[in-house]
Order: C-alpha cells, then sequence, then structure tokens
C-alpha cells in the first residue's frame, strides 16, 4: 500500500518542494493551503508528471473550525497519514518589540504555533492507532538564537523546538518518528511575505547569498523520513555556507575562495 504524506502550506516554498520531492518518491500526498487555485495547480502538476494520487485541503491552519472541518473531510478518503509535514508558518513584519504591529503577532502566533498545534492534535491519533508515524515540524535558525527586530518570530519558533521535543516524548511508547528541521536563510517568497508584498526590501535580503532552496529543505525532509525505523533524526538545523545561524553571515563576495587544485 502506497504510504501518504500530509503537508501544510504546500502552494509554494518548502511545502511544494516537499510535495514534489515525495510525489516522485511514490507517496500519496495530501497538500493543504488558503489558496485554492494554487493547491488545484500543484495538485494537477505532480498527478500529471508523477502518477500519484493527490488530495487537497483549502484551510487556514489559523482556524481551529477550519482545520476540523476539512479534516473531517479528508479522512473520508485518507484513513492512514504516515508523514505530517507541519510546513505552515511565516514571518510578518520585522521591528522593535515596543513599536510591533499587534495583528502581525498575532498573525504569526497563530499559525506558527497555534496551526501546528491543531495540525498534529488531528493527526496524531492516527499515528498512534497505527503505531508509527512521522511528524516532520519545519522550524528556523530563529528559534535557536534570537536576531534583532525579530522578537515575536524568533519566540513563536522557540516555541516549535519546545513543542518538537515534547511531542517526540509523549509518542515514544508509540513508536512515532518526531523531526525539527530548522533552515536558515531560504530564498522563496518568506521576505516577500514579511514585507507584505515589497519586492525589492525581500531580494535584498538575499542580494550576494548563495541562500538555501526550497529543493534542499525537500531532499532533507525525505532524508530524514527514509532512514531505517529505529533511526530518528530529533534536531537538525541547516544553512548556507555563508551563514552560521541568525546572527552570523557574509556575503559570498567576502569569503575567502578555495585555491585550485
Amino acid at each position: 500500500m502506497s504510504r501518504t504524506i500530509l503537508i501544510t502550506g504546500a502552494t509554494s516554498g518548502f511545502g511544494k518542494a516537499i510535495a514534489e520531492k515525495f510525489a516522485q518518491g511514490g507517496y500519496r500526498v495530501c497538500i493543504t493551503g488558503r489558496r485554492a487555485d494554487r493547491l488545484a495547480a500543484v495538485k494537477s502538476e505532480l498527478e500529471t508528471r508523477y502518477g500519484t494520487t493527490v488530495f487537497t485541503a483549502c484551510f487556514d491552519v489559523r482556524d481551529n473550525a477550519q482545520v476540523d472541518a476539512a479534516m473531517n473531510e479528508l479522512k473520508k478518503h485518507v484513513t492512514r497519514i504516515d508523514i505530517l509535514v507541519n510546513n505552515a508558518g511565516l514571518a510578518a513584519g520585522l521591528s522593535t518589540i515596543d513599536e510591533g504591529s499587534l495583528d502581525d503577532w498575532e498573525t504569526m502566533i497563530d499559525t506558527n504555533v497555534k496551526g501546528l498545534l491543531y495540525m498534529t492534535r488531528q493527526v496524531l491519533p492516527m499515528m498512534r492507532e497505527q503505531a508509527s508515524g512521522h511528524i516532520i515540524n519545519i522550524g528556523s535558525t530563529a528559534g535557536k538564537g534570537v536576531y534583532k527586530n525579530g522578537n515575536v518570530y524568533c519566540a513563536t519558533k522557540y516555541a516549535v523546538d519546545a513543542l518538537s521535543q515534547a511531542t517526540r516524548i509523549d509518542m515514544l511508547p508509540y513508536g512515532i518518528k518526531v523531526t525539527a528541521i530548522n533552515p536558515g536563510m531560504a530564498e522563496t517568497e518568506f521576505s516577500l511575505v514579511r514585507f507584505k508584498g515589497d519586492e525589492e526590501r525581500a531580494r535584498n535580503m538575499y542580494a550576494g547569498v548563495n541562500a538555501l532552496q526550497a529543493e534542499d529543505i525537500a531532499d532533507i525532509a525525505w532524508y530524514c523520513a527514509t532512514l531505517p525505523p529505529h533511526v530518528c533524526i530529533n534536531d537538525l538545523t541547516v544553512t548556507c555556507l555563508t551563514q552560521v545561524n541568525s546572527v552570523y553571515n557574509i556575503k559570498e563576495a567576502d569569503r575567502v575562495k578555495p585555491k585550485e587544485l
């Protein structure tokens, strides 16, 4: 029987790349997101290219009533979920905490923390019943070290780190794996969302940097998910070569180039 993966926030970036990687690997794929047109496009693309079955569910992870309704409908068609990727997340704004937008704070907390909790609560009972499964939470280097003006976003990603550890402990008797993947600078729609559509400002975030790409994170998710049953990667932090953490990074032009052999 084909294995099934459920990915939140799968209409772009990491989520879409992970969906493609696992579809290519023969998985049945369930994708969720807020944009019905994009979900339909991704479904069509994956089914045409890889011949796999793709289920879609259009809802906002911030709204538990929407999550509940959509998941109840999905469970009519999907009775087993082998992997849940809690990918839906975002940053909104970049300001000191005394000048932060309450709307931005609530959006980040509701998406990055509560959305992850809502989805985990929906899927874990299925995995418990199976006595198997794998939850992959997409965190961030922002959950490993705080940077200037990152305050609430960093706090939400620290929460993802803590919840990943706690879920691993709680699910230990059931043989359910939990992996946190914490990317650094990645060239996706992340900065475009953070800066509310300001394309120039978003581009400048990656100027001169050979940043991570969505496909890099998809490859890592695949690796973590296809290890032997007795092996579980609990926590993984990944950056591009010129970034150490949320604070220390340099431009590609500023690093010492290797000597040719």
